[in-house]
């Protein structure tokens, strides 16, 4: 059977790099999201917003993991990437879910404007962070796969990189 740092690569022989690496996707991640937003205007949906705090979780706790010495706080760091990697897949999956069967009555979330035009400030801005998109609708592919698809991949990608970093014997 082949051990845990033989199936993540040459990133296993340098776990430091590969928690870097891990911050650095989702930073580019993220960075693609909020273009996606501001740029293309593509409204995110509630399940959008909560795979952007799952994403911002995981490259944080794996640029902590990466900073931190070897040992118990790295290993710790590293779970809780793994746990929030698995966390948003969940949801991507779900997300993915809704877009192949549809549900016949959506109840997403609201629009932004008619938020801030129906309710106070105090209660607005948190349905803000909410997202008011669909979560049923498609409206960008890549090589036909949606954003929660991509999201799903980029998610267990993470998820597979950081089991393997934490399954891995060999001290750094």
């Amino acid at each position: 059977m082949s051990s845990p740092v033989s199936l993540i690569g040459p990133l296993g022989r340098h776990p430091r790099r590969a928690l870097a690496l891990v911050g650095l996707a989702c930073l580019g991640l993220l960075l693609f999201g909020i273009y996606l937003q501001h740029v293309e205007g593509l409204e995110p949906c509630p399940m959008c917003i909560v795979q952007r705090y799952a994403l911002i979780l995981v490259g944080l706790l794996a640029v902590l993991a990466a900073a931190v010495g070897h040992g118990r706080a790295r290993s710790l760091a590293t779970a809780g990437a793994f746990l929030s990697a698995g966390f948003g897949a969940f949801v991507a999956a779900r997300q993915s879910w809704l877009q192949w069967f549809p549900p016949e009555v959506l109840s997403c979330g609201r629009d932004f404007y008619g938020m801030i035009e129906s309710f106070p400030l105090k209660r607005a801005i948190p349905m803000i962070f909410r997202g008011s998109g669909d979560c049923s609708a498609v409206d960008w592919t890549f090589l036909g796969l949606t954003i929660a698809n991509w999201s799903f991949v980029w998610f267990c990608a993470f998820a597979l990189l950081l089991l393997g970093l934490l399954l891995r014997r060999a001290p750094d």
